[in-house]
């Protein structure tokens, strides 16, 4: 019986054409078993100085892991959550650890067993699922920015997604006319059926009458979902908010787990459940908050805006749950999707069809972790 012999991780900084070129940062993870096989796992830490704790937390961890067969991966988990309280009760880096080692865990055990990790989540419910464009606004112009987003969807996708109070010159989030003004021409440039998206940053400060106002007129454009336009936490906030509009409101991204997830399901005010695998647990703490999901009849939503571990893990358990209605993905060509992988995860003219290949589908090359990893970046 193959054993799990070796835990690694493997912080990494890249540019991030989607983010203004801005330098950002994960922690991957590789896990080796005895006779070699290897799974990779992603927590999406962002910053430096979280990177590297999330580092050490996993090699502490690490003890868990090693010696262990690779198929109880679930069994693994839960022992990883136990000791995790320890480091920060209800979240924070325990969850980035534990995310990117389960990640890993089900991508070894996919291919220890020769089918993708969607059949080990019970199969794929969805024939396929259309993908749309998630990305930052980045220019002073807004004819531009519309130009731009007509680029995005060219290649078949189905709709965009765009920040608000984002980094770049965009200036979108804090005035009122102009934000008007940028929807009515994103929906005359991008055409009656194509969705259009907006998330919130943490620079779009709103309260609920400003956010009423503002989303009462992008509704005359047929804006299909705003995101965090309140922040991550203000059940008082967001119930007036939805009595006040009729657009869908999506929210949760920044909760850890799932205790956090039905604390948020349970106030009734949130239509689209953004989830990130990197950072609530991997893709068993995913896979339990989409069960809740389906329960409260919502639509959950993978937040995969990181590299293509991420990416081939939120493809997995989208295609495995019903409340999953779309697949994001990143306009720009970027390291993480599209030099650190051997065959780059893309949409067919707009669609993602369920994944066929063992684990996460995904092979990694190891001369690119190594250009990004961070020792190195930082350094130069």
């Amino acid at each position: 019986m193959d054993r799990i012999a070796k835990v690694e991780a493997i912080p990494v900084s890249y540019p991030e054409p989607n983010d203004f070129d801005a330098l950002r940062h994960l922690c991957l993870v590789r896990i080796t078993t005895a006779d070699g096989v290897v799974g990779w796992g992603e927590s999406i830490t962002m910053w430096p100085e979280s990177t590297f704790a999330v580092k050490a937390l996993v090699e502490g961890m690490a003890e868990l892991v090693v010696g262990r067969d690779p198929l109880d991966n679930v069994a693994i988990w839960h022992d990883l959550h136990d000791r995790a309280w320890w480091y920060g009760y209800g979240g924070g880096m325990a969850s980035f650890a534990m995310a990117a080692i389960d990640i890993a865990l089900w991508d070894l055990k996919g291919k220890l067993l020769g089918v993708p990790v969607v059949q080990l989540l019970g199969g794929a419910v969805h024939e396929r699922l259309p993908a749309v464009a998630s990305c930052h606004a980045h220019y002073a112009d807004i004819g531009r920015m519309v130009e731009e987003a007509q680029g995005w969807v060219a290649p078949g996708l189905h709709g965009v997604k765009v920040g608000f109070g984002k980094r770049g010159d965009a200036h979108l989030g804090y005035e009122h006319d102009r934000d008007v003004e940028y929807m009515r021409r994103m929906r005359e440039g991008l055409g009656p059926d194509q969705l259009i998206m907006i998330d919130c940053g943490w620079k779009t400060v709103w309260d609920v009458m400003t956010a009423t106002r503002r989303i009462r007129a992008f509704e005359e454009w047929d804006l299909h979902w705003i995101e965090e336009p309140l922040g991550a936490w203000d059940p008082a906030g967001y119930a007036d908010l939805r009595a006040r509009t009729t657009t869908l409101i999506a929210y949760g991204e920044k909760e850890w787990d799932l205790a956090g997830y039905e604390r948020v399901l349970a106030t009734g005010t949130v239509d689209v459940v953004g989830v990130d695998p990197g950072r609530a647990e991997g893709i068993t703490g995913f896979r339990k908050v989409t069960e809740r999901v389906e329960h409260y009849r919502r639509q959950s939503n993978a937040h995969a805006w990181s590299s293509a571990i991420v990416t081939a893990a939120s493809l997995a358990i989208s295609f495995a749950t019903s409340s999953a209605r779309l697949i994001e993905v990143k306009p720009l060509r970027n390291p993480m999707q599209h030099e650190l992988v051997a065959e780059p995860l893309d949409h067919r003219g707009g669609w993602f069809e369920p994944p066929t290949k063992p684990g996460l589908g995904i092979e990694v090359i190891d001369e690119v972790v190594e250009r990004y990893r961070s020792e190195r970046v930082l350094a130069e």
